[in-house]
This record gives C-alpha cells, structure tokens and sequence, in this order.
C-alpha cells in the first residue's frame, strides 16, 4: 500500500475548477498529447488532468486512469461522463502490489505522474511499470509539489526512473512543483 495516499474526499478539492488559476491541464499537458495517444495516468484522483488527457488524445485514443482508491475513480467516472469522455478513460482499480498493466505492455505512448510518486513505498517498482507499459520513445512527465517533495528526494525519483530505462529530457516549468520530462530508451 502507499506511504501516505491522499484521502478520497481531498479529491473533490483537487479537481476544482479554481485549481485551473495555478494549474492548468491545457497548457501542462498540450506539449505533449496528441489525437490518437494511449495515454497513461496513475493516481488520478478524481480526474483533474484526465478530463483534459481524454480531450486532447481524442476520440481515437485512450487514457488509462489507474488509482487504488475506488471512490476516486467513481469521482473521476462521473466526470468523465458528464463531459461527454467517458467512452475515451478505461478507469482501472489498481492492486497495492502492481497497477495490473500486462495488457499495455510496449503500448503506452506517454505517462502522466502528477503528484503521486512520493506516495508510494516503491518508487522503483512504479516506474518498471511504467517502462514496460511504454513503447520505446514514449515520454513521461513526473510532477511532484514541493511542499511534499524536497530538490533531494525528487532527484532520487529520477534515479529510480533511470535504472527502468527512463531517461531525462528536460525539465519543464510547472507552477509549484518540481518536474521532469523523462523518455524511454
């Protein structure tokens, strides 16, 4: 299970349309996702980035939203749905040992991991899912907020993310966090 997982209720708060003033999803992820994209995101919450991932991979790609929290996904369905999406996210229940990607292996063409990875006990292990989910040159975009992670622990999540062959390409600007966009090699 995770370190410290955010509450579900706390979901409601993250998928505020106020939340859009700090952080945009259009203008975070554009650079990013295009029409057709099999797009991964864990942690979803209740789906503040992944009604913006739908939109942007369109109506011939897919987001796999993966969270271990149930509440958050039904939050994220009703979302989705509201907003005409739903048919676009595969809303998935994860397994605290494994996110249960078998059938997206060398699939992934890019990976959103926003603000989740300093909840996990193994960050290692999440981004050797995340290698074998993705198909060589697929990105991934690790944000994490800095008032949970630290420039030192951030710097040991790329490590993590190097030795699953993950490797850093740049670090954008996201507006308080730390990121990095990394690719598969």
């Amino acid at each position: 299970m995770a370190e410290r997982v955010c509450p579900w209720w706390i979901g409601y708060l993250l998928a505020s349309p106020i939340r859009r003033w700090m952080q945009d999803p259009a203008k975070i992820l554009a650079p990013h996702v295009r029409e057709g994209m099999i797009v991964l995101e864990p942690g979803p919450g209740m789906g503040f980035f992944t009604l913006e991932l739908a939109r942007l991979a369109g109506a011939s790609g897919r987001v796999v939203a993966v969270d271990i929290q149930s509440r958050m996904l039904d939050g994220l369905k009703r979302r989705a749905a509201k907003a005409g999406l739903l048919d676009r996210v595969d809303a998935r229940l994860a397994l605290a040992e494994s996110m249960g990607l078998d059938d997206l292996a060398g699939k992934v063409d890019f990976t959103l991991a926003f603000a989740m990875v300093h909840e996990l006990p193994d960050a290692g292990r999440f981004f050797a899912e995340v290698g074998e989910a993705s198909k060589l040159g697929a990105h991934l975009l690790l944000v994490e907020p800095r008032m949970h992670v630290n420039a030192e622990r951030f710097e040991a999540e790329l490590q993590a993310a190097a030795r699953a062959g993950l490797a850093l390409v740049d670090r954008p600007s996201v507006p308080r966090s730390l990121a990095a966009l990394l690719k598969k090699v």
